[in-house]
């Protein structure tokens, strides 16, 4: 792999560490900022090369939000980059242990995912030389701090990647505003401190974010979410007439509900594009009237009108429902990939790419567009628990169909 030369905040985070630099005799380094701003790529090597620089045989922990996101964001690009430098890598996969060696040096670095409260106990037990935290923003605090407290080898320093978040976060509040306290060197990056990005590659970025996303990930602020959810759905030019077929797959999305309503949507996908083609809203308040899992399979089948589905994601909570489906019929059922957050970012990123379209005879998703908000003085990013029916199912089909059908990866359960 080819590196470009270096921008000043890029060459800060690799060198911070050394010798010669003000901030060596810092504890931590701290790089937040704007996405694809060069700064997880530079980090990674600094940290390895410091590892070799300060010991040899000893014991690190590299984390990111799961193993999966850590390999794809960190160890696959930094392999190659290592190899060329004259280090050699070995991974142990089923461990998931990445050995690295260079002449008579060697280090063992251990892989963990902080995905939730509890990840801490992964890491209980251990004797580390220094921990990297990749989007530690998206990890738990219980999991981070239990990695902190296995760093007491002599010299052990910490290292912390991230975007942006919520102005109340407790890594915002605890570490970035608190830096000189922590005795933390920090960089803030934005998309002009990496020299690989075009102008037009920008320009691209730029295009695909709106309201607090697009300060978030483009100018890099810690900034509360406010107002509408997708703010570029709240009017009807933003949903597209009704598709005629042949559609080369079919795909069902479904959140449902006894007193709340139940939301299933009919996505068809042609030249790339997954459109919204139909929808089956039932509000049981609306209608004066309960419906039994029954019915909602029967008009599940007729909205689908003997169209072969690739699958059917559900909300993984309604266990009756994917239960009966299965009985049923010969559907696959893939209990949905439910982190709000993070699919709601996948959602809006995908409205804005063009890979779903939403058809204007939606009208269920069409009025929930313009009503889904973001929950006010919660202390965290939260849409507020109203309208949110037709966007949960459609958040389920972008983080549970539409990422799957992109990676080309398929996991299937066995009809029991």
């Amino acid at each position: 792999m080819k590196l470009k030369p270096f921008s000043k905040k890029q060459t800060l985070a690799l060198t911070w560490w050394c010798s010669s630099s003000p901030y060596q005799n810092c504890d931590a380094v701290i790089c937040d900022g704007a996405i694809r701003s060069g700064k997880t790529i530079c980090l990674t090597i600094s940290f390895i090369l410091w590892s070799f620089y300060r010991f040899n045989n000893a014991l690190f922990a590299i984390c990111g939000k799961t193993i999966r996101s850590l390999r794809r964001n960190v160890i696959t690009p930094i392999l190659p980059i290592l190899s060329d430098m004259g280090f050699e890598c070995r991974q142990r996969i089923s461990e998931n242990i990445l050995y690295i060696k260079n002449g008579n040096y060697s280090n063992t670095f251990y892989l963990f995912g902080g995905k939730d409260e509890s990840s801490a106990s992964l890491i209980q037990g251990m004797t580390l030389s220094g921990a990297f935290f990749d989007e530690v923003a998206l990890m738990p605090r219980s999991f981070v701090e239990q990695a902190l407290a296995r760093c007491s080898i002599t010299g052990s320093k910490f290292w912390f990647n991230c975007n942006p978040e919520y102005p109340q976060h407790w890594f915002h509040k605890e570490w970035i505003l608190s830096c000189k306290k922590k005795n933390a060197f920090y960089i803030h990056f934005t998309m002009k401190d990496n020299p690989s990005l075009t102008k037009e590659t920008i320009n691209r970025y730029e295009r695909l974010y709106t309201g607090s996303f697009y300060q978030r990930f483009i100018e890099g602020k810690w900034t509360v979410a406010e107002g509408l959810v997708y703010p570029n759905m709240s009017n009807q030019d933003a949903f597209v007439p009704v598709q005629d077929g042949p559609f080369d797959k079919y795909a069902v999305s479904c959140d449902y509900g006894i007193i709340n309503p139940t939301s299933c949507g009919l996505w068809g996908e042609k030249n790339g594009v997954w459109y919204r083609i139909d929808e089956y809203y039932f509000d049981s308040r609306i209608e004066h009237n309960t419906r039994t899992d029954e019915e909602h399979f029967n008009a599940l089948q007729e909205m689908i009108k003997g169209r072969k589905i690739s699958c059917i994601t559900i909300d993984p909570s309604a266990a009756s429902f994917i239960t009966l489906i299965r009985k049923k019929s010969n559907y696959i059922v893939r209990p949905a990939i439910n982190n709000v957050i993070a699919g709601i970012r996948e959602v809006s990123a995908a409205l804005k790419k063009g890979e779903i379209k939403i058809c204007e005879n939606c009208q269920a998703a069409v009025r929930e567009f313009s009503l889904y908000r973001w929950g006010q003085g919660v202390g965290k990013d939260m849409p507020v628990k109203e309208n949110d029916h037709a966007m949960d199912e459609i958040r389920y089909f972008v983080t549970t169909v539409l990422a799957t059908d992109e990676d080309d990866f398929f996991v299937f359960a066995a009809k029991r």
